[in-house]
Formats: structure tokens, sequence, C-alpha cells
């Protein structure tokens, strides 16, 4: 039997395009992963060489803010070079989740966490959480002056006393909470009272350097601030202890950290597998050993023992995927707060 040459250069095309195939598929793999992260950097720098090290992924961190990044999700849409998107707080998730840019979680990573820690339509899923609390000067308020409920603060007495970041995704996420809980008039008028009592800062940090200093005597932050000084030098917490809410107060709310896969990703095996490491066991333990402070939300995994125990904050029941940055923005914009 002969060939000729033209079913000779055919043959030897198939083969190098067998050839080549998988070396395209490989090439694709070594790219690993691109990560929008508004999560602490360090935090998610140890997720990442956690994840490396077990998997031989790459991962490439790019760091912004949770609204930051949403926004610039619903931009890009289809374009996004985004694999994977982590937030600090959910109603960055929610945007792009409204805006149906998520592929489902895999069912393996959704059940390594609690119902109330990933969204309802399972498209993303709680990586950690962060407690609310009201930061005080423990020189100048005793435990029965500090306020039972966060609502309390809009009382006139507190005029001038306390002070926030309402500029931060952070405390806009916990005004997010607060319109869910009580709805848009109490919102309203909590938000109003606040922009006569509150003194307005730059960051948590700040704002707990502020009481430290005496500048104010409380502020709402978020819990880890605290903790995270007070392993270093305290020189910003030496004066200043926290109070929990608790009693399902707004004050009291829990916010969750979240962790999706965009839709749009090339790398969808391995974008889903950086979730399910991040939401397991090696995932949750950077979160228990390591410096964030931040609580663990995987199922029967521990926090950091300094932390006080989640299911003892009391927090309030609140749907993530409800949380409305866009109506929280314009009801603080028409409080003259940002």
């Amino acid at each position: 039997m002969t060939f000729s040459f033209t079913h000779l250069t055919s043959a030897l095309a198939l083969a190098a395009g067998l050839a080549v195939a998988p070396m395209m598929a490989n090439a694709a793999e070594s790219e690993g992963i691109v990560v929008y992260n508004a999560q602490h950097e360090a935090l998610t720098q140890a997720w990442a060489d956690g994840f490396t090290k077990e998997t031989g992924i790459k991962v490439t961190i790019r760091n912004g803010s949770d609204m930051q990044f949403a926004n610039q999700i619903v931009q890009e849409g289809a374009a996004s070079p985004a694999d994977v998107y982590l937030t600090e707080n959910s109603p960055g998730m929610a945007l792009v989740d409204a805006n149906k840019l998520f592929a489902p979680v895999n069912a393996d990573t959704l059940a390594q966490v609690p119902e109330t820690f990933k969204a309802a339509d399972g498209n993303w899923v709680g990586v950690a959480a962060r407690s609310t609390v009201f930061a005080y000067d423990k020189t100048k308020l005793k435990e029965a002056d500090l306020p039972k409920s966060m609502l309390d603060l809009a009382d006139a007495k507190w005029k001038g006393r306390w002070g926030a970041s309402p500029a931060g995704a952070d405390f806009q996420a916990i005004v997010s909470a607060f319109l869910e809980l009580k709805g848009e008039d109490a919102t309203r008028a909590w938000l109003k009272a606040m922009k006569q009592n509150a003194s307005p800062y730059k960051g948590n940090s700040v704002a707990m350097k502020a009481v430290n200093a005496g500048e104010v005597e409380g502020a709402v932050i978020y819990h880890y601030y605290w903790f995270g000084d007070q392993a270093k030098t305290g020189e910003n917490s030496k004066n200043v202890a926290l109070h929990y809410f608790k009693n399902q107060d707004p004050g009291a709310f829990v916010s969750i950290s979240g962790g999706g896969v965009l839709a749009s990703s090339q790398h969808q095996k391995e974008a889903q597998a950086f979730l399910k490491w991040i939401t397991g066991k090696g995932g949750q333990a950077v979160l228990r050993d390591g410096s964030s402070y931040e609580y663990a939300v995987g199922n029967g995994e521990a926090s950091n023992p300094k932390l006080v125990p989640l299911a003892d904050l009391q927090a309030p029941k609140v749907e993530p995927s409800k949380l409305n940055s866009k109506k929280v923005t314009d009801l603080m914009t028409e409080a003259g707060l940002i």
C-alpha cells in the first residue's frame, strides 16, 4: 500500500494537532487563575500560597475594594479577565449575582458551609465572617453606660460622642443589614440622627484610634481591628474595649465575606477548586491560626480561640443576597454621610 504526499501531510498535521492539544491544555492550566480580591491582602495571599502549594495552580491576585470590583465586573461582563471574586462584605457579591455573572458554586463546596453563610441561590459562598461591635473608651465608660442597642446611638445624648467610617464598605454593609431588619423609614431616621451625632473617620482603624485617643467615647467598627492591634503592640487600642450588642440587634450583625466564580472564567475547574480549598480545612485553618482574626465559617471549623464564639454573638438573621448596596448609598447620600 502506498501513500501520496497529500495523505502523508494530512497524517502529519493530524499527529501534530493531537500533540498540540494537550500542550495547549497544559498551557491553559499553567496560566492559573486571576482573583479580584477585596479581602485583606495578607489573608488572600496566605490562601493563595496554601492552595498553590497543595495543587500547583498559580494564583494571580489583583487587589481593590468590594464595590470597586463589583462595579468593574458588571462593566466587564463576559470579557472580565477575573476567574474568582472575593469580598470583605456581601453586598458586592449580591450586585454581581443580580447581574447573573456568577457560575453556580459546586455542590461539594456549598456543602462545606452552613446555610447561614452562603447565597440562597448557590451562586456564591461565604469564606469568612466579621462581627459588628461598639469599640469604647474603657477609661470613660462603664458597662452600664453603654448603648443597649445600636439604635440608641440616634439619641441626642450621644451627640459628639461616637464615630464610624461611613464611606467604607464595612459600615455600609452594617447599614444594609439595618435596612433589611428595620425597613427604610427607620433606617432613614437613624442615618439622619447619625449625621448629627457621629464623627466621620476614614476607616475602622482610624475610628478605633480616635476612641483610644479620647476624641470620641465609642465607634461602630468590626471586631478584628481591635484583635489585630492587640496582637501587635496594642498602642492604638490600649484604652479600648469591645461591646457586643447581641440580642439579634442590628449592631450584632455578622457580615459575610464571599467568594464566587465568574461565569466568564476560562478556568472553571481551577477556580472552583480554589473556592473549595478556601472553604475547606486548609483555607479555614488559615483563619484559625493566622493573624486576620476573622471568623471561620466552614462546617465544624474552629475560629481563632481569642474570638468570642460565633454562636455567642446572637447575630440577627439576615439573608445576604438581600443586602442592597445601591439603596444604602442613596440613603446615606440623602443623609449627607457620603
